[in-house]
């Protein structure tokens, strides 16, 4: 891969960008921002939601969201004044000499075209090469991005590849034109541990092939220490701090960023105090899609999913993206009826389908959605939202409704006059705040929380998980909470459930799970978490051990093999691919391995294999 003919250096002096009210008054988004970046070095802004990040990274190739208004002393990319241009220089500049890769990779690629013809098609558009010498570029690109199948993956759909892989997609469109500034916009926070660890290494190998400059906008810092040489933080769309990564990650001065470094490392929450009764029991859960035959779905998801939580216990589901965490939720809310195996209130079974299910027991098992955006009808006020479950499980309406309404926003903390807005002009974490009392209506005994902060920003995510301890500590409600962010979950749950493939390999307690003891798929996860240092991402490369090339040897068998054998570091030739993993249980773990407890701490490849 070339790199490119130039990189840019980057200057900004004295940026604002204004909305326009619809009364014609102006509202600063960001104000008097200022920094400079040598080329060839990457920049993050980093802050919370809110804070302007976006916004600048837009304004840096002349583009304002929401109607606004650039205005600045200078913005000089290269040999570009972007502030001095119109828009049709501008366009000859987007995708060119800036690229922009998005936040979503899902929402950016046409669902209809192959994915070849949208990745060459900045070169095509600004005319710098011919159809096949795109075409050939893209495909150096994949093999750099390291994508299966580089030369043909580009006749596939978007819809056809996994979600990290049409991350580093996106990332080859961008790429592809050489620019000079690549702007990089929350690029890994959708993705889980393993999926992020792979798509910010190959991120910064083809940045630091290429050439480039660039600008990272991110809220997580531990993901931020691992790509930038300075950082820039914002709060409230004013700069608080501005420096070389390694102090302010290190030393920070400001207050805010101290702020901000304290919650991307929360703190264990104290043990849950729970009841003697069993209030939620799944046992031997088997569900996925399609038509059902003898118990098996046409496409399984989930296989014999087990565990059993006391009131007021929370029970964390963890594994990467595909693993089954959301459908385990579908099934114990009734959205996707198991095709075998059951769900027990208090001991009583429950029908596996929604609809069959008495309103008593719906009302008793709650789901909170992941995306609050989708969740809220942006038609109905916030008042109206809330109104509907008190209605619905418990016949409050009226003025008693409008009271309870009111106290439920003060539940959450959010004031009483809210009630009148609509959920289109709430912030992420209000929205997800109304997502949570609306749950909270209607007083259930089982909150499913479904990713509930994966698209917030730390300070807000650890506001939102302290609201959530705090009301199911003083209501007695048992929790699910089903993330792929590793460290809230180490520190917000009681049980840790591990699934790979839909099957479970891990059950832990919190005090188990800190320790030495764990399934080697579970070791990859925890591994695979970013620490707040630079040298982590090249460090945990060189620490990394190939799985072992062991695959399933031929012959029938009754029951199925470890799912994650063919990725498992320490895999056992004539064991592991021949037999099924048994089960072995342990005070505060049960696990699914060929391997001992002891082997499992310290964890090597085994060149004697494992007793059946």
């Amino acid at each position: 891969m070339s790199p490119a003919a130039k990189a840019a250096s980057v200057d900004v002096r004295g940026l604002s960008v204004h909305a326009v009210r619809a009364d014609g008054s102006s509202k600063a988004i960001v104000e008097d921002i200022s920094f400079s970046l040598p080329p060839g070095e990457v920049l993050a802004l980093i802050g919370e939601s809110g804070s302007g990040k976006t916004t600048i990274a837009l304004a840096m190739m002349g583009f304002s969201r929401f109607g606004g208004t650039i205005s600045a002393e200078e913005i000089r990319v290269g040999d570009m004044r972007i502030d001095q241009m119109d828009e049709h220089a501008l366009t000859g500049v987007r995708g060119h000499r800036i690229a922009y890769i998005a936040q979503s990779a899902a929402a950016a690629f046409n669902p209809s075209r192959p994915i070849m013809a949208q990745v060459i098609e900045p070169l095509l558009v600004h005319g710098q090469c011919s159809r096949k010498a795109a075409e050939a570029k893209a495909i150096t690109l994949f093999r750099a991005l390291a994508l299966p199948e580089p030369e043909t993956i580009g006749s596939r759909y978007p819809h056809q590849v996994s979600g990290g892989q049409l991350q580093r997609l996106m990332a080859a469109m961008a790429l592809i034109s050489d620019p000079e500034l690549v702007i990089l916009d929350e690029p890994t926070t959708a993705l889980d541990v393993t999926t992020q660890v792979e798509v910010l290494r190959t991120f910064k190998s083809v940045i630091a092939q290429s050439g480039a400059t660039a600008i990272y906008v991110s809220h997580d810092l531990a993901v931020v220490a691992q790509v930038a040489d300075r950082i820039v933080v914002l709060k409230d769309g004013r700069m608080c701090e501005d420096g070389r990564a390694g102090q302010i990650l290190e030393a920070p001065a400001n207050g805010y960023t101290r702020a901000l470094l304290s919650a991307a490392r929360p703190a264990a929450r104290p043990a849950s105090q729970t009841a003697a009764e069993n209030v939620l029991t799944v046992s031997g859960i088997h569900a996925g899609y399609g038509r059902v035959t003898d118990g098996v779905p046409a496409i399984p998801v989930l296989t014999n999913i087990d565990f059993t939580l006391k009131r007021g216990a929370t029970l964390g589901v963890i594994g990467e993206s595909g693993s089954g965490k959301s459908t385990l939720a579908r099934v114990i809310a009734g959205l996707l009826p198991a095709a075998r195996g059951e769900v027990r209130l208090e001991g009583e079974r429950i029908a596996p389908r929604m609809e069959d299910r008495s309103r008593e027991q719906l009302r008793r098992i709650q789901l909170v959605f992941q995306n609050a955006d989708t969740a809220l009808n942006p038609a109905q006020t916030v008042g109206q939202i809330l109104a509907r479950p008190l209605a619905f499980y418990h016949g409050i309406k009226g003025a008693q409704a409008h009271a309870r309404v009111a106290e439920l926003l003060d539940m959450i903390r959010l004031p009483a006059s809210i009630m009148d807005r609509r959920s289109n002009e709430l912030s992420g974490g209000q929205k997800q705040r109304v997502n949570l009392a609306r749950a909270f209506a209607a007083q259930p005994d089982v909150l499913l929380c479904d990713e509930v902060t994966s698209a917030l920003d730390t300070v807000v995510g650890a506001a939102i998980l302290d609201l959530i301890d705090e009301l199911r500590r003083e209501l007695g409600i048992t929790t699910v909470f089903i993330s792929h962010d590793i460290t809230t979950v180490r520190a917000f749950c009681d049980q840790m459930l591990v699934l790979y493939a839909g099957t479970p390999v891990e059950l832990s307690t919190r005090e188990t799970f800190a320790g030495a003891v764990r399934h080697p798929y579970t070791r990859l996860l925890v591994d695979s978490v970013p620490e707040m240092d630079p040298e982590w991402l090249a460090q945990r490369a060189a620490a990394e051990r190939p799985a072992l090339a062991v695959s399933p040897s031929s012959g029938p068998r009754s029951q199925p093999l470890c799912r994650f054998l063919a990725r498992c570091p320490v895999a056992v030739a004539g064991t592991c691919d021949v037999l099924p993993p048994p089960v072995q249980e342990t005070a505060g773990q049960r696990l699914m391995c060929h391997h001992t407890t002891a082997q499992l701490a310290a964890p090597a490849p085994l060149s004697e294999p494992v007793a059946p």
